[in-house]
């Protein structure tokens, strides 16, 4: 058996290099959070490192309790999986700084791939992006020839882009809008054009050409770079050390050394700021517009923080999800989280009645009548020959004792009997005290709001082609619920038509007397067909019925078809 799960496990993460998710129904009890954190757990330990246990509702006290007690990390909280854009990202994107030379920004994006790089600031927040768009119409600008060029640089850049020799550096980092003079003519016609420019801001490209050189740096100049690798006399380069005129060697010629000064500007300049990020957290309708808009066919995509996390294509509207998805202690996506439909399920491991389930792919699906999913994934782990750590044996018997009620549950079998003794040894714990202590951890549950009460638990069913959901709740007295039945009836109607169900209903277990009361809110015609004795206006007695799976749903299900189907 270990080695089917070894041999499962390195299947899987070979083949699935997402993140898996154990969850667990909405709206959770202990026993489905409690088996979502242990089977993630046993998941990890056989190789599947991607593995995250996971929650989609609020925890209720008993679930907090029993994480807090024992040390375990609660599962991290997933509202919903409808599709957003990080569910179908691809690897996170190369960027460019904003002050990086052009010539190197444009080399990341041929040796990348990427047909787009994000460009950010030096805190690594999103500021534009280049894309060959982009950059076709800035560069114009720079090379028109109707047009005095500024190129914004700094001397730092021109060296790194020209691969230039430095003979004189001077601030280099200061960054400035350059104008360059080529200094193709006459000497004379030469000093003319540059006595017409600023020479605090002019970058001279010539040859070998002594008496330009030399006029350059009396003038100022901010850059004299010399083409074709030329030396620079001893004389001049005192003369320009004493000027502060920074001198730079090209080993290329003036005309390839007059291009790469250009492309010596910040990628900054040649970026698209009109382009907008879009949050990880966005869906995919949002993207699809965004991406439809944009020149690039490609949206940058940020954190909370504004930092960049993905690049979003067209190409990722195709892709599969970087998410799977496995089930426990439910087998009905009516139950499951919102959006489980767009995922694949790889396993399911569940001890309730089966639902309409189907997948397009074969899927592991363990499903065995026990009290506890918890008693399931104990199980597995003694099957796969995995020690189980103190603190997880810890609450996976506390799943167990909370699912079957101390084991005094209609559902308990020998199995959970059997899983709750190995488990107490392993955690050193004692059944009783530690299911008295889970139990009155629950009881807290009445002094919350009735609109909390009522979705504590809550699932949805279905029978003769409509829907009812049953939440169900245990405390050590029914006095105050009962007492609040006018609010718990007033939200039970809320819920009834927010979903369109035939009824909706609370299950109050009391886990000192061993029984129950009911609170429906549905068609008169339905209540007639109640066979529980009446308790107050919609409110019944469920005496000796603690299991809703067991002993309370099968005879809703019965009902409904009848008064339904006739």
């Amino acid at each position: 058996m270990r080695q089917l799960y070894d041999r499962t496990a390195r299947f899987l993460e070979d083949s699935l290099k997402d993140t898996v998710y154990v969850l667990g129904h909405k709206n959770p009890d202990t026993d489905s959070v409690v088996s979502a954190a242990a089977y993630a757990h046993l998941k990890r330990e056989l190789g599947m490192k991607s593995c995250v246990a996971a929650r989609a509702g609020k925890l209720n006290p008993q679930t907090e309790y029993v994480f807090e007690r024992f040390g375990v990390a609660f599962p991290v909280f997933i509202p919903d999986l409808l599709p957003k854009v990080e569910y179908y990202m691809g690897d996170k994107p190369i960027t460019v700084d904003s002050g990086m030379p052009l010539w190197e920004a444009l080399a990341v994006m041929n040796q990348s791939g990427q047909k787009a790089l994000p460009i950010v600031t030096p805190d690594g927040r999103y500021q534009s992006l280049l894309h060959y768009s982009s950059f076709a119409q800035n560069i114009l600008k720079k090379i028109n020839p109707h047009k005095k060029a500024i190129i914004p640089t700094s001397v730092n850049s021109l060296q790194a882009t020209i691969k230039a020799q430095p003979v004189c550096l001077f601030k280099p980092n200061d960054a400035f809008k350059a104008r360059i003079l080529v200094a193709a003519l006459e000497t004379s016609s030469f000093k003319r054009h540059l006595s017409a420019e600023d020479p605090s801001t002019v970058i001279v490209i010539v040859g070998d050409r002594t008496d330009v050189q030399r006029h350059a740096i009396e003038s100022g100049v901010r850059v004299l770079i010399i083409s074709n690798g030329a030396l620079l006399d001893r004389g001049l380069k005192e003369l320009a050390e004493s000027k502060g005129v920074s001198v730079l060697v090209s080993p290329y010629d003036t005309s390839s050394t007059s291009l790469l000064v250009i492309y010596s500007t910040p990628a900054e300049t040649m970026g698209d700021d009109s382009i907008k990020p879009i949050s990880r957290h966005e869906s995919l309708k949002k993207a699809r517009e965004a991406i439809n808009s944009s020149a690039s066919r490609a949206i940058p995509v940020i954190d909370d923080d504004q930092r960049i996390v993905g690049l979003f294509t067209e190409g990722d509207l195709m892709r599969e999800p970087n998410i799977s998805l496995i089930l426990v202690d439910h087998n009905e996506l009516a139950q499951a989280v919102d959006g489980a439909e767009h995922y694949r399920i790889l396993e399911v491991i569940d001890h309730h009645r089966l639902g309409s389930f189907s997948t397009r792919y074969p899927i592991t699906f363990i499903n065995r009548v026990v009290g506890s999913t918890s008693t399931i994934i104990a199980g597995m782990y003694r099957d796969a020959r995995i020690p189980i750590p103190k603190p997880i044996a810890s609450i996976l018997l506390a799943g167990i004792l909370s699912d079957t009620l101390i084991l005094q549950s209609a559902t308990t079998t020998e199995a959970d009997s059997d899983a709750a003794e190995y488990l107490s040894n392993v955690a050193d714990l004692d059944i009783d005290v530690l299911g008295r202590d889970i139990m009155v951890s629950a009881s807290q549950v009445s002094s919350k709001a009735v609109s909390e009460i009522v979705r504590l638990d809550m699932k949805e069913y279905r029978a003769a082609d409509s829907s009812f959901t049953v939440s169900q709740v245990e405390v050590n007295n029914t006095g105050e619920i009962m007492e609040r039945s006018e609010e718990v009836m007033a939200e039970l109607g809320r819920i009834r038509a927010a979903g369109g169900h035939y009824f909706s209903a609370l299950m109050v277990t009391d886990i000192t007397a061993l029984s129950s009361i009911l609170f429906l809110d549905g068609d008169r015609e339905l209540s007639e067909l109640l066979r529980y004795p009446r308790i107050g206006d919609r409110a019944y007695e469920l005496k000796d019925v603690l299991s809703r799976k067991k002993q309370l749903v099968p005879v809703l299900i019965e009902m409904t078809e009848k008064a339904l189907e006739g």
